[in-house]
């Protein structure tokens, strides 16, 4: 039935010129408003020129739509045309759909006196956005991203990352998402910043601009991104411009507990410096999570960095730390070549209906890094073998391990932080 009659609203109009001599006039039978909180129905229906009882032409819906968006009141507007009557196809009905952005409820002073609803303004519309990172041989990153969302459409945001501590970083980005065409979201950058690198106790002063476009289909997201930076590192000081790509293949629906998925990407990126040389970068990082005894998981996960050629100090990889390798700390080894791999036994504590999560893990870590010209064959391999405590709620999540390092002393490794 449903079916029949989406058949008949699709061809009420053809099917009527058949019967009749000539196709009968299309009127206005009525207009509905939606979407509107600080317009009324009145008021919006007055700015479309829409009048009960006039004809329907074929450029109706973009007259329509142009003379709301002129009114510069709505961030969006949505024109859509729908019949009143399956018994008479000639009556259409207008449905105006509207965004008038971001809105606040203003409470009167006399408590006898409804509520009102009030657009905000430019400087209301920001919004705040808390950064938290911490790991051991880095510090505590902390500041605020400050964001004004809606400069290029409802997708868009200008935001403004602020941060002390660890890394001490000043910027501004621009991004925007689409639900068509060649790129799901653009981002565009420029940032000011400071880190000190643990394997060489030197401060990493970087001054970069970068613009990227990315693609997600599914589990599916391919990247390119091209970029500039200025380093200042210990008595170097070098001109960078990069260009590369990335693919990403994601099946976690969790990703702290994920069972039965995988996670693979694989990026490259060419530098080339202001003295005319050049090197390419490849970095590869494989994980599969396999769900065991209840909601027990297992991970896999293995990673390599290299180079094309020897790399200046602050582009080497390092080894060592909570990210790559445990009973370690963060920078013990470097070089032009990383190779690392773990395997680790989640255990979770609480409810999996729990909206926090607490766990524990056993894990054994181990890699190596070198420079170009030497073999990964003839290196020793550094392994780390401990247990850790985690717990996430909602955006924050936080690891405590305890590991002993073959050949060092037994560490405590930690990392976490707000993540959205």
């Amino acid at each position: 039935m449903t079916a029949v009659v989406g058949l008949l609203l699709g061809l009420g109009p053809w099917a009527w010129g058949l019967q009749g001599s000539q196709t009968p006039r299309e009127v206005i039978a009525e207009v509905r408003v939606h979407g509107n909180h600080v317009s009324s129905d009145e008021e919006v229906i007055k700015l479309s020129g829409v009048t009960i009882g006039e004809a329907f032409g074929p450029a109706t819906i973009a007259d329509v739509t142009a003379r709301l968006k002129s009114t510069g009141k709505f961030d969006d507007v949505q024109v859509l045309k729908r019949f009143a009557s399956i018994e008479d196809p000639t009556r259409i009905v207008i449905m105006i759909v509207v965004n008038e952005g971001a809105v606040r409820i203003v409470m009167p002073k006399d408590p006898n006196a409804p509520a009102r609803v009030e657009k905000r303004g430019a400087g209301r519309n920001l919004m705040f956005m808390p950064i938290l990172d911490f790991e051991d041989g880095y510090g505590a990153t902390y500041g605020a991203r400050i964001a004004y969302p809606g400069v290029l459409g409802e997708r868009s945001r200008l935001s403004f990352p602020l941060t002390w501590g660890g890394l001490k970083r000043a910027g501004v980005e621009l991004d925007r998402r689409f639900v068509s065409g060649p790129f799901s979201r653009v981002e565009f950058g420029g940032a000011i910043q400071r880190r000190k690198n643990p394997a060489f106790e030197e401060d990493d002063d970087r001054k970069r601009f970068w613009a990227r476009g990315e693609r997600a289909l599914g589990p599916f997201r391919a990247g390119t991104t091209v970029g500039w930076q200025r380093v200042s590192f210990a008595d170097l000081e070098d001109d960078l411009t990069t260009y590369g790509a990335d693919v990403a293949f994601d099946t976690r629906l969790d990703p702290v507990l994920p069972h039965n998925a995988v996670f693979a990407s694989a990026s490259w990126e060419h530098v080339w410096f202001d003295n005319n040389t050049g090197l390419d970068r490849i970095r590869l990082d494989g994980r599969g999570y396999i769900g065991v005894y209840r909601q027990n998981v297992v991970v896999i996960r293995v990673v390599r960095e290299d180079a094309s050629r020897g790399e200046p100090p602050y582009l080497k990889s390092l080894l060592g730390g909570w990210s790559s390798l445990r009973g370690f700390k963060a920078g013990s080894f470097y070089g032009d070549t990383m190779v690392s791999g773990s395997i680790e036994l989640r255990i979770p504590l609480s409810s999996p209906l729990s909206v926090g999560k607490l766990g524990v893990s056993i894990f054994a870590d181990t890699g190596t890094a070198y420079d170009k010209g030497q073999r990964f064959s003839d290196q020793t391999l550094r392994t780390g073998i401990g247990g850790s405590v985690w717990i996430t709620a909602a955006a924050f999540r936080m690891g405590l391990s305890v590991a002993h390092g073959r050949g060092a002393d037994t560490r405590v490794n930690f990392g976490g932080g707000l993540t959205f």
